[in-house]
């Protein structure tokens, strides 16, 4: 269709008095015809089109527009339609239009496309079959025979989407064959589906496919928008390899090194993490030492050490835990940054509370001084206070300068709860020394 054709005027009216119904339309099309029309309409009703259009449809249609058209329509859209939408372009096509755009609108497409490292949204793909909800049998089935010759259609499901590409359905291939050609989608699809959130770790995520028995599976964005799916073999040998690489790197061994690397290759990755668990050693090592003429009264004192050091850093991981899957989800943004770290303060003090009231009835009644449970118990809430606090801190100042939280977290952490529990239990023991001999 030419753009001097009479009949113009008419299709522009149609798109811009009912953009959905002409859109439906616009979607059983023949690609090439599609695409005239488009080229041939303004850029504004350009971009309410690209907003309705299935996300695969979309990105066909950008792929065959002329750079400048292209380059308009894009300019004009909303940040997280177009990054839906690149999501379907191949990557090295897609890395030649986005040359095209301005450096802005470049890297708010960018930052939506990232995802954490871990996460779904790093292994899903894109090749999957959608279909709005309003789309008759008929017309599915003639576009899935259409793209069949050049991408294969899912093995055996078809997704199905509302008006802004929210996920809402499901349709068995089977059912859809069998189905009256002039019912919608919305008549047949299955309701009740299961999806899997981009930011999702892999094997959070491969657990639940494993228990569910299912062999793909839809990914959304947390507004349930259609990103694409995930297979489970696929994810589920991902998810082993992940695991093994946070067990080495949990205990200060690079996620590169395997049973047979070299002695060289495997002393140049454990060594600096020996060194630096020693430094913090000593370091925690040192604050005993200030108190050595009291432990040496008091010998008692060191049988509750252990207990006051491993309460808090046990205290301090679970902070942790929470506030490091935070950050892999985005959960945690630059503002509520201070509510979180006040949060686990408040949990670290209630859990103080708590434990250190059992903590001190059970020194009491073991060695018979309440005093001795007094001094113990204040401490174990100090320490779990400052677990708390830390185990909040650490992970979002170390992303903050550059530094991986997942490699480097644990070990200031033991560090900050060893040195102020020691330093607790035994300054409150100076004070209380005349109630201790």
């Amino acid at each position: 269709m030419e753009a001097s054709t009479p009949l113009l005027p008419y299709v522009q009216k149609f798109f811009e008095y009912d953009p959905l119904t002409a859109t439906h339309a616009l979607e059983t099309m023949d690609e090439d015809e599609a695409v005239q029309i488009i080229n041939a309409l303004p850029v504004s009703v350009c971009v309410k089109i690209f907003h309705k259009l299935q996300v695969e449809q979309a990105a066909d249609y950008l792929e065959s527009m002329p750079t400048e058209k292209f380059i308009q329509i894009v300019e004009k859209m909303e940040p997280n339609r177009g990054a839906l939408i690149f999501m379907n372009i191949a990557d090295d096509i897609r890395k030649t239009m986005m040359a095209h755009l301005t450096d802005k609108v470049k890297q708010e497409i960018a930052d939506i496309l990232t995802y954490p490292k871990g996460s779904l949204g790093t292994i899903m793909t894109t090749k999957y079959v959608a279909f709005n909800q309003g789309i008759k049998i008929k017309d599915a089935v003639s576009k899935i025979r259409e793209r069949a010759h050049s991408k294969a259609p899912p093995a055996s499901y078809l997704y199905v989407t509302d008006d802004d590409n929210h996920l809402v359905g499901v349709i068995n291939m089977r059912d859809l064959i069998i189905g009256e050609e002039d019912k919608t989608l919305q008549s047949i699809m299955i309701r009740d589906i299961f999806c899997l959130n981009a930011f999702t770790d892999r094997e959070e995520a491969a657990n639940e496919l494993s228990s569910r028995k299912y062999f793909a599976a839809p990914v959304v964005d947390n507004e349930k928008h259609l990103l694409g799916i995930v297979k489970a073999d696929q994810l589920i040998g991902q998810a082993q390899e992940e695991a093994s690489a946070d067990v080495q790197k949990m205990f200060g061994v690079s996620a590169d090194e395997r049973v047979f690397s070299t002695i060289k290759f495997s002393l140049r990755k454990r060594l600096p993490w020996l060194y630096i668990n020693l430094g913090t050693a000593f370091m925690a090592g040192s604050v005993v030492a200030l108190f050595e003429g009291v432990i040496a009264k008091i010998t008692v004192l060191a049988v509750f050490l252990p207990v006051v050091a491993g309460q808090g850093g046990n205290a301090g991981s679970q902070s942790l835990a929470v506030v490091m899957r935070g950050l892999v989800m985005r959960e945690i943004s630059p503002r509520e940054t201070w509510k979180l770290i006040l949060k686990e303060g408040k949990l670290g003090l209630i859990n103080g509370v708590v434990i250190g009231l059992v903590t001190a009835l059970i020194a009491w009644v073991w060695k018979g001084n309440p005093y001795l449970g007094l001094v113990i118990g204040l401490a174990m809430i100090v320490n779990l206070v400052a677990a708390g606090l830390s185990g909040a801190t650490i992970p979002l100042a170390l992303k903050t300068f550059g530094i991986d939280p997942a490699q480097s977290s644990a070990i200031v952490l033991t560090t900050v709860t060893d040195i102020i529990g020691f330093f607790a239990f035994l300054g409150f023991a100076v004070i209380f020394q005349s109630y201790l001999i």
